[in-house]
């Protein structure tokens, strides 16, 4: 081998190196978006299932301050609708992210 050879065969040793190295990296890079990814899908459907829970308790309260004739109940059933609301809005604050 001529020394011309030589050095062009170390140079595209080092580029498959190179590119190996590269590999590796978007490899372990996806891995850890892909995990982000699964991560997020279970916080978005655990938010989901709490809005729905609150929806529910929100719907129930709705039919309870009908029922309810009594001023006092109605005051402490507007205070749980308002905690209600609240906590559905931190739901799709939440969803939106």
């Amino acid at each position: 081998m001529t020394e011309g050879e030589k050095k062009l065969l170390n140079t595209f040793e080092a580029r498959v190196r190179h590119f190996i190295y590269l590999h590796e990296e978007l490899r372990r890079e996806n891995h850890d978006l892909k995990e982000q990814i699964e991560a997020k899908e279970q916080q978005i459907a655990k938010v989901t299932e709490t809005c729905k829970s609150l929806q529910k308790d929100y719907t129930n309260l709705k039919i309870a301050k009908i029922i309810s004739a009594e001023d006092s109940d109605m005051k402490k059933t507007k205070l749980r609708l308002s905690n209600i609301v609240r906590e559905i809005d931190k739901c799709i604050a939440l969803l939106n992210e």
